[in-house]
């Protein structure tokens, strides 16, 4: 079966429930997927998934300092994880915060590694955002993307 991680900080439980809302897209997909805190996840786990999804909040236009020691800290793991699925999201505190600087600081770094990341044509292009709490609109888009997540996934690993 393939596998995905959705991997998130969250400080003021903004950013969590997005990734809640992607990894129940991601499992109605029939992908297995493990949500897991960035405290508490491993950079040895990235090579085991086929889909990696990171979540951050947005910190001065980028993903929180937290968010981004994870991410130099898969330097280990680099080029083991080409071709793997990748993907992003982000919240912030106000409208014209940065949240698209961060998914897109989150995605150069997943692409550094040689995954290919998921878009959307139509809304959030490059992924999920919230401003403040995710609304039902937020969360849908997150649902949404977690299902193109799983899709992609199932085509390239199923």
């Amino acid at each position: 079966m393939a596998k995905a991680l959705v991997i998130y900080f969250s400080r003021s439980g903004h950013t969590k429930k997005m990734a809640e809302a992607i990894a129940e897209g991601i499992g109605a997909s029939k992908v297995s997927v493990t949500l897991v805190d960035v405290s508490k996840a491993r950079v040895d786990d990235l090579e085991g998934a086929d889909a990696v999804v990171l979540g951050s909040p947005t910190y001065y236009g980028t993903m929180a300092a937290e968010m981004k020691a994870f991410v130099d800290a898969s330097v280990k793991h680099h080029g083991k994880l080409a071709g793997k699925v990748g993907g992003a999201f982000s919240s912030s505190g106000m409208l014209g915060g940065g949240n698209e600087t961060t998914v897109i600081s989150v995605l150069e770094a997943l692409l550094i590694h040689g995954m290919v990341a998921v878009g959307n044509a139509k809304i959030a292009h490059y992924g999920p955002v919230a401003v403040g709490a995710p609304d039902k609109h937020a969360l849908d888009e997150c649902v949404a993307y977690g299902k193109r997540v799983g899709e992609l996934t199932l085509k390239l690993f199923g």
